[in-house]
């Protein structure tokens, strides 16, 4: 099972809050992935198409435990894969008025033509005032039109909207905790999303997804700590990378110069140090500088190899002069 599958299995489980909560996650379900046909007089039939279990069992357990009312379920198969949708239908007319009314629907107090199959139905401020009300909601909407990438590779979280006001619901939702969603256009929908680990780490946490929140936690500190050894290695990598290059440049000028004039031609403290890089050539200018006598601290060393450098180049410019 994916980690966004994951995250549904947990929401899905949850014990069944307040009735407030229980209502304003049964309108997310419905405002997300839900169709109500009006029949006229007032009458109206609700039906939900999902091929997310977790989805359909959240649906069937609020309706029971909030509305006392069971839905009809059906299960199908459906293209090449034979993958199972499942239909969630409310069709006496009482018990879906009691849904749509306590949830708060706009729609149902207007002239809907008979045989309409009303979507991405309006969502009444009303209803998410409250806090735990809000938390509710954002999670009824991601069980319904949700998902994650898993955080071994990366970091999203989206929630799919029909239309660009829920999307804006939702976000300024988010933003009562603190979270900043982002909505881009996706051929007809809108899609809510979220990049930044931290705040994908507190969607779960708004949604009480705590199980997840822990896996997503233990994940992340895992890459950064990975990313933090990785950068750890290769900036010593390079580090060695740079003594063992500045030595070679070293011994090539210590030995040009022996070459070319003898080391004897050095004042004291420039041989002590061109002898010591000849015995230790992969030592460090602190161990260089150690091994002196007396020990001489590594802004000494690297101030004597200089001068080993210069005069290196300086008789490299005379070899030039004479050749011409």
């Amino acid at each position: 099972m994916s980690f966004s599958g994951e995250v549904k299995e947990e929401l899905s489980k949850q014990s069944v809050s307040a009735r407030h909560c229980q209502i304003a996650e049964t309108a997310a379900i419905l405002s997300m992935g839900g169709q109500v046909l009006a029949k006229g007089n007032g009458q109206f039939e609700i039906y939900i198409y999902t091929e997310n279990f977790p989805v359909a069992r959240r649906f069937f357990v609020l309706a029971r435990k909030c509305f006392q009312v069971v839905p009809e379920v059906r299960i199908r198969t459906a293209g090449a894969a034979k993958s199972r949708v499942y239909l969630l239908a409310v069709r006496e007319p009482e018990a879906a008025l009691r849904i749509l009314q306590a949830a708060r629907f706009p729609q149902i107090e207007r002239e809907w033509q008979e045989d309409a199959y009303p979507e991405g139905m309006e969502i009444s401020p009303i209803l998410v005032q409250n806090a735990c009300c809000r938390r509710a909601f954002i999670r009824g909407a991601y069980l319904a039109g949700g998902s994650m990438s898993d955080p071994r590779k990366s970091y999203h979280f989206e929630i799919v909207c029909l239309d660009r006001k829920k999307a804006e619901q939702l976000k300024g939702m988010l933003a009562s905790f603190r979270v900043e969603g982002r909505i881009v256009e996706r051929k007809k929908y809108y899609v809510l999303y979220v990049k930044e680990a931290e705040e994908i780490s507190e969607v779960l946490n708004i949604m009480e997804a705590h199980v997840s929140m822990m896996e997503f936690e233990n994940i992340r500190i895992m890459k950064e700590l990975r990313s933090h050894v990785n950068r750890k290695v290769n900036c010593e990598a390079a580090n060695i990378h740079k003594t063992v290059s500045a030595a070679a440049g070293q011994l090539a000028d210590i030995r040009y110069i022996a070459e070319k004039k003898g080391l004897g031609i050095l004042p004291e403290s420039l041989l002590q140090v061109a002898r010591t890089r000849l015995d230790y050539p992969d030592a460090t200018l602190k161990e260089l500088g150690d091994l002196l006598d007396p020990p001489v601290g590594k802004s000494g060393v690297n101030h004597r190899l200089r001068k080993l450098k210069e005069i290196a180049d300086r008789l490299k410019e005379e070899n030039k002069e004479q050749k011409a």
